[in-house]
């Protein structure tokens, strides 16, 4: 299965210069031609060729030539063009072998825009052309027309067959890259809402388990509850796939208020979530509103799964050239010094960073076992 080939500047530089390349040689071997033989009558044939070909080959556009992709099937038009150009400009080579030199602009043309199975056999009949007028234009065997045009066309093709296979490589680690970032993405994005929706879903139904039998009121309560959460995951799930903001700054209309009723609708009997905030409110872009509401997130899910706090507060501060976001909690706390992979604390702290890293802020993490943990991530105002 062909990779498909992905245009590069220095490719785009290498075309327009064979261009230039093209009719400079077409020039200088119509010039050569009638300096020698202007009085023929195969003339007047040459010239009106010569602006032949120059007109076929424009009609191409440079332009258009680089969205083409060569293991793609070529467009009927394209097809009848190449073989228009080639065949005007063989008529011509035999007419005056000093066109051979075209060949040369051609070969680069044929290899650029014809699938590998197609170009190469016709790189053949290019060079066998040419080795055939040189050999009539020197009236004997030269060890030296018989060699030299297939050497240069072998090192010319080899040449460019390498450089398109390296850009196909690198096309093909350009698009692993992009799926990795987008699959880190998706991973935060699951652990923030999803996983946290999930994870408290399962809470509130072992709590309705527990109480079913004595409490039978306070065990629908508990399921309703997990339903309303199973609604709202849903909705950021269909988020997801059309990547819109995150639900509470879409009915919200504010950061402010989005954490204000993210704090309000996490708080319960297990753990009591409250919001303040600091500052002039100053406007944010959509993304970063975004990542500090994700942070918040996967900040509290973090709380909920390992702290065993009773209280939790989110903190949005306006400091002027930055703006920062605290969670703080009175939970069971830990060493931060031994927090130093993914495995030994979950997904959630790594999230984080990379959240605040890509707009240039920084995390930092305050705690000890028993005392509690203060979670900052600060980014620049004027950076975002």
């Amino acid at each position: 299965m062909s990779t498909p080939h992905a245009e590069t500047a220095d490719a785009r530089r290498l075309g327009l210069v064979m261009d230039a390349a093209f009719y400079v040689l077409l020039a200088a071997s119509l010039a050569r031609f009638l300096i020698r033989h202007h009085d023929t009558p195969r003339a007047s044939w040459v010239i009106a060729l010569s602006v032949l070909l120059a007109v076929l080959y424009a009609l191409d556009a440079r332009s258009d030539r680089h969205r083409d992709r060569p293991d793609h099937p070529l467009r009927p038009w394209r097809t009848v063009w190449f073989g228009a150009v080639v065949a005007v400009w063989a008529v011509l080579v035999v007419l005056g072998p000093s066109f051979a030199w075209c060949a040369v602009p051609l070969l680069y043309l044929a290899l650029r825009i014809l699938p590998l199975r197609i170009a190469l056999p016709l790189a053949v009949l290019l060079t066998g052309l040419v080795v055939v007028t040189q050999v009539r234009l020197a009236g004997w065997l030269d060890p030296n027309v018989l060699l030299a045009p297939p050497a240069v066309a072998a090192i010319a093709t080899a040449v460019f067959v390498y450089m398109r296979r390296q850009t196909e490589r690198e096309a093909a680690l350009e698009r692993r890259e992009g799926m990795l970032e987008e699959r880190g993405r998706l991973a935060m994005e699951i652990h923030d809402t999803l996983a946290q929706g999930l994870s408290s879903q399962r809470m509130l139904l072992q709590a309705a388990e527990l109480v079913w039998e004595q409490d039978s009121v306070r065990a629908r309560e508990h399921v309703r509850t997990a339903a309303g959460i199973a609604d709202r995951n849903l909705a950021e799930a269909r988020r997801f796939v059309h990547d819109l903001a995150p639900a509470e700054l879409a009915e919200n209309g504010s950061l402010i208020a989005a954490l204000g009723a993210f704090a309000a609708r996490e708080t319960g009997p297990e753990l009591a979530v409250g919001f303040q905030f600091d500052g002039a409110p100053v406007e944010l872009p959509a993304r970063v509103e975004s990542t500090l509401l994700r942070i918040a997130q996967g900040a509290l899910a973090n709380v909920r799964e390992h702290a065993g706090a009773a209280n939790a507060t989110i903190t949005l501060t306006y400091l002027g050239d930055q703006v920062a976001l605290d969670i703080a909690d009175d939970g069971c706390g830990f060493d931060p010094e031994r927090v130093t992979s993914e495995s030994e604390r979950g997904h959630g702290l790594p999230a984080i960073r990379a959240r605040v890293r890509q707009f240039g802020g920084a995390v930092t993490i305050e705690s000890a076992p028993g005392e509690g943990t203060v979670l900052s991530a600060a980014i620049p105002s004027e950076r975002s």
